[in-house]
């Protein structure tokens, strides 16, 4: 059994390959009948082939071990530090807390859970360096993660926490206390974003705040500290375009920060997108997610936090968590996500995706760099700009059929009611306030087209 199998075989060239193709085309035309044109600029070829590849493929850390994890909107310490307990003993292993102000007692809040084992992410609606202050010294050697994105504040609500100024300062301070600082992506896909611009503005927001800490006499201390940044991503449906857009977050981190000659870790908690979930023939919602978890897994995020079937319509219910959670469970424990390391590795398909999204996106990152950097372009309103023409491009394929929500444009069931299910608004909802700049506002797709029904009803 020593003997290979394939030696006999001539190798086939990618150039064979398609001269063959084109023969069995029978005269239609290989570019019209067979490349797949995306938003994202990237034609999709009908195979891949080893000998269109000069350079390595990238290589992800083999010590990537992803976590289950849950979110708690932390309303009331006691009720959160309890559904944090049973949620750990259902099988989440991280907990991301959302935290609306200061008053939260941590003491309190993390009463009885085990820090040596439960990886904790910290997601305040605030900026306070001595609130964080006391949040780094929790005694965890599971690790602990603290969301504070000033500049992404300042693009999802117009304003600064406080001001520039003080922003800044707090900012320095979190980082020089925590050697860490975050970048949320997902408020740029939620809103229509392509995958390129996404990628773009996070690697520009992170030039950002690199450019504040580095360029400053004080906080430039940190840099012979390794610096961790984590990124909160929002992962779409589209399976392996997403797996790309992981592995070529972290290229593009490394290659960024290896300019300012740092050793920096990227940490990537990915959730699903809330841009193509519906109220209309919500169980489709959890194939979405099932789907967009396992890119997730796939891309090789550090910790998925999925995405509850109903979260745009009901309330924070134990019934639906548990089915999100079920989910990842169900990858993890029953189809052995957790079993096989970097599974992506090696397929020519998703390399070149990634190779593709990485240049293009870099290119995009050099234009905005060129142009003054991210916080200039959202002052004068271009991030904004671009992103709301990207959301029309897809709200017309969405109209035009081109693009599938199942049960909101195609098959719907004429029969579902939603008016009386809605607890939450599941809308945007316009607020007239004064602003410094115009806010990146999400959407989801079917809005307008649920509004519609939502007319309709008796």
């Amino acid at each position: 059994m020593n003997k290979k199998l394939f030696t006999g075989f001539e190798k086939v060239s990618s150039k064979e390959w398609k001269q063959k193709i084109q023969v069995d085309l029978k005269g239609a035309d290989y570019n019209e009948t067979l490349i797949w044109k995306t938003n994202q600029g990237i034609d999709v070829k009908p195979f891949y082939h080893a000998d269109e590849f000069e350079a390595p493929f990238h290589k992800i850390s083999n010590d990537i071990k992803w976590s289950i994890c849950q979110s708690i909107f932390v309303h009331d310490v006691a009720l959160s530090n309890q559904k944090a307990l049973d949620v750990l003993n259902r099988g989440a292993e991280s907990l991301q807390f959302i935290l609306p102000n200061a008053e939260v007692s941590i003491k309190d809040l993390l009463q009885n859970i085990d820090l040596d084992k439960t990886i904790l992410y910290f997601k305040l609606e605030f900026l306070d360096a001595s609130f964080v202050k006391q949040l780094s010294q929790i005694p965890s050697k599971a690790g602990i993660y603290i969301f504070t994105d000033i500049i992404g504040n300042l693009a999802r609500t117009g304003n600064w926490f406080s001001n520039l100024k003080e922003d800044h300062t707090q900012f320095e301070a979190i980082v020089k206390e925590t050697n860490s600082f975050s970048i949320d992506v997902s408020l740029y896909q939620n809103a229509g974003a392509t995958m390129v611009q996404q990628l773009a503005y996070a690697l520009a927001q992170t030039n950002e705040y690199l450019n504040l800490l580095y360029n400053n006499k004080e906080a430039s201390e940190t840099k012979n500290q390794e610096l961790t940044c984590v990124f909160n991503v929002a992962v779409g449906t589209n399976y392996f375009f997403e797996i790309a857009k992981l592995r070529a977050l972290r290229v593009l981190f490394d290659a960024l920060v290896s300019e300012y000659n740092i050793e920096a870790t990227c940490h990537i908690v990915a959730t699903p997108s809330k841009r193509n979930k519906t109220i209309y023939d919500y169980n489709t919602n959890m194939l979405r997610t099932t789907t967009e978890c396992m890119s997730a897994i796939l891309g090789n995020a550090d910790a998925v936090c999925n995405l509850a079937y109903d979260a745009i319509y009901h309330k924070d219910n134990e019934f639906s968590d548990r089915i999100a959670r079920n989910q990842l469970l169900v990858l993890k424990n029953e189809s052995y996500f957790d079993a096989v390391e970097n599974a992506s590795d090696g397929s020519y398909y998703i390399e070149s995706l990634t190779n593709q999204l990485a240049e293009k996106s870099l290119e995009l990152f050099k234009d905005i760099e060129e142009q003054g950097g991210l916080l200039h372009q959202l002052k004068e309103g271009t991030i904004q700009r671009k992103i709301k023409e990207s959301a029309a491009k897809e709200k017309e394929q969405l109209d035009a059929g081109k693009m599938v929500l199942l049960g909101t444009n195609k098959h719907p069931n004429k029969a579902d009611k939603m008016k009386e299910e809605l607890e939450l608004f599941p809308f945007v909802k316009t607020n007239i306030r004064k602003t410094l700049i115009s806010p990146i506002i999400e959407k989801r797709l079917a809005e307008n087209i649920e509004q519609e029904r939502l007319k309709t009803e008796n």
